[in-house]
């Protein structure tokens, strides 16, 4: 009788809880997002600015998470979440039911104006804001708006399509 109980409750716990998601948001400083932003792995780079209270990034987000698997080692996706720090376990909660998979870290600097012209000197600071990079032929696209999937796409395959 244990056993099936115990067995019953692992497969509701798996329905409900997606071990493969990030277990926990790593919080960094601009400093740390800055090397994100210049490291080169010869790969094209996605860096979404988003945060939990969003409703437009929460939209999104699963694009960013589709495009990772769809374009798995040619691409790389990091999500920087603009909520608080003392908001981690909160975002780390939002991690796991989304069952996010892509590098998410959270971004502890509030002095937004002190960072902000280094990621994109267009960047108002609205968010959702998407910054992709293509490491082999330094060509930048900074979108400040939502992107639906098929703009997404479309914008990978073309920054693929010159490396």
């Amino acid at each position: 009788m244990i056993k099936k109980i115990t067995f019953i409750a692992g497969i509701f716990f798996a329905m409900f809880f997606d071990v493969n998601a990030q277990e926990s948001v790593e919080i960094i400083k601009f400093d740390r997002l800055e090397s994100l932003i210049n490291d080169k792995e010869g790969k094209v780079k996605i860096i979404n600015f988003w945060a939990t209270w969003c409703g437009p990034c929460v939209k999104e987000l699963p694009h960013f998470e589709a495009a990772r698997e769809e374009f798995s080692g040619k691409v790389s996706v990091n999500l920087i979440s603009l909520d608080f720090a003392d908001q981690l376990s909160k975002v780390n909660r939002f991690v796991q039911k989304k069952a996010l998979k892509s590098d998410i870290y959270l971004l502890d600097e509030i002095d937004y104006n002190s960072w902000i012209d280094k990621v994109d000197k267009s960047w108002t600071g609205a968010i959702p804001a998407t910054l992709i990079i293509n490491e082999k032929t330094g060509e930048r696209k900074f979108v400040e708006s939502e992107l639906e999937e098929k703009e997404l796409y479309s914008l990978i395959q073309d920054f693929l399509s010159k490396s």
